[in-house]
């Protein structure tokens, strides 16, 4: 018999012996391949076996693996020919009790506390006061939905969008994730302003869902103010640390989410009736500051008897101003008249006359003109210079003779040619 046959009849031994089986070990040497299979060993204080998570299985895994958890591992036994081992083909993996559960509950908490997944619940930023639009993640059915809805009508309607995912079993913290995320990425005019996560009680097993990595980082990440309401006020989920603001129960979120609308008609009427209180008290205290200057001020006569005597007094002394300067533009229009009289414009007038007459007879005795009417001529050469020799008119040649009536040329007779100034006359003439 060859190796490859022992082989081969000990894997058909193992395979038909043992076709599934339960193990619960811990899980030691856990690793995920690019291929996305895992490989891990299961171990107790005698033994370890090897085990392989095909892909598919892998995905379908309520939680993720970590070395030291202990499990309930179910699958089949087969052999491996290449090393001569056997091995477990693990087709289902559960955490084993509440204590597994818990001690990865805490080594997440720790580890995503690290990477700062919960600093928006430490914040405690403010939600939306009166949310227009209120989403919810939850399963369309059961009582924790119409919790929701009820207590949200009750107090203050609004818009509520629901988006349904399981809250248990497989898939349920990838659908969860999904919502989240979904709710997160809807436009502005579809946008919620608030979310709600919401499941009824149940024990850590079924809310394993809401202590996912998927989950716990969607939330997280998310820009919308959300409110985490898994479970009874006994339960915690690192949803509840991942969200803004953690509520006891699925109904205290609602109440939590948005206010009493009868309480806000009521505190707004209130808050009116104080302030008319408020400034009709205003009002008469300032009237009573009035009031009380006014007291304080001097009467009417008192403040205006000084001004009015001043004005009485400006008022006569105007009037004697004016009256002065009349007087006095009156003297001074009088003398004005007395200078302009008729009788000694008319002496004036007469003196002014002789005065001209007495002129022109001057100006007639010295015309060079006026003896030519008399029979007398004024002899010029032809420049119309007066000559007043027979030396000049010989030196001049050519003569002009003005008479009264009008001028004739003439020539002197053996003139002889010789440069002449004439003389200027004494007299100076008046043309």
């Amino acid at each position: 018999m060859s190796v490859g046959e022992l082989s081969s009849r000990l894997k058909r031994v193992v395979e038909g012996e043992f076709s599934h089986v339960r193990l619960r070990g811990e899980i030691s040497g856990y690793k995920r391949v690019a291929s996305g299979h895992c490989y891990l060993c299961l171990k107790d204080d005698a033994a370890v076996i090897d085990g392989v998570i095909w892909k598919g299985q892998a995905a379908g895994l309520a939680f993720r693996p970590e070395d030291g958890i202990e499990v309930v591992a179910t699958g089949r036994l087969t052999t491996y020919p290449g090393r001569s081992k056997y091995q477990i083909i693990i087709e289902r993996m559960e955490l084993a009790g509440a204590g597994a559960l818990m001690a990865l509950l805490e080594r997440n908490k720790a580890r995503f506390d690290a990477e700062g997944l919960f600093a928006k619940s430490k914040a405690r930023a403010p939600l939306p006061f009166m949310p227009r639009r209120i989403g919810v993640v939850t399963s369309p059915t059961g009582a924790v939905i119409r919790d929701i809805l009820h207590r949200l009508e009750d107090r203050c309607p609004s818009h509520v969008l629901v988006w349904p995912v399981k809250v248990q079993g497989d898939g349920a913290a990838n659908e969860v994730a999904a919502a989240v995320r979904g709710f997160d990425a809807l436009p502005d005019h579809l946008r919620p302003d608030l979310v709600i996560v919401a499941r009824g009680g149940g024990s850590i097993e079924d809310l394993w869902a809401f202590n996912e990595e998927a989950v716990v980082r969607a939330v997280a990440a998310c820009s919308i103010p959300i409110i985490s309401a898994v479970g009874h006020e006994t339960d915690t989920t690192l949803c509840d640390h991942a969200a803004d603001l953690r509520a006891p129960t699925p109904t205290a979120a609602a109440e939590l989410a948005v206010p009493v609308l009868a309480d806000l008609r009521f505190t707004v009427g209130a808050h009116g009736q104080r302030i008319e209180r408020c400034a009709r008290r205003y009002v008469e205290r300032g009237r009573e500051r009035l009031d009380a200057m006014a007291r304080l001020l001097p009467s009417r006569d008192r403040l205006l008897g000084p001004q009015r005597q001043r004005v009485d007094d400006l008022g006569a002394r105007l009037d004697r101003g004016l009256e002065r300067r009349v007087v006095r533009a009156r003297g001074e229009l009088d003398r004005t008249g007395a200078v302009l009289r008729p009788a000694l414009l008319q002496r004036r007038l007469e003196g002014a006359r002789q005065r001209l007459e007495d002129l022109g007879r001057l100006l007639a005795s010295v015309d060079p003109d006026a003896p030519l009417a008399r029979g007398y001529a004024r002899v010029t050469d032809r420049a119309g210079a007066t000559l007043t020799s027979a030396a000049a008119a010989r030196a001049a040649g050519a003569l002009t003779l003005k008479f009264a009536d009008g001028a004739v040329e003439t020539k002197v007779e053996g003139a002889r040619a010789r440069s002449y100034s004439p003389a200027k006359p004494e007299q100076p003439t008046l043309l």
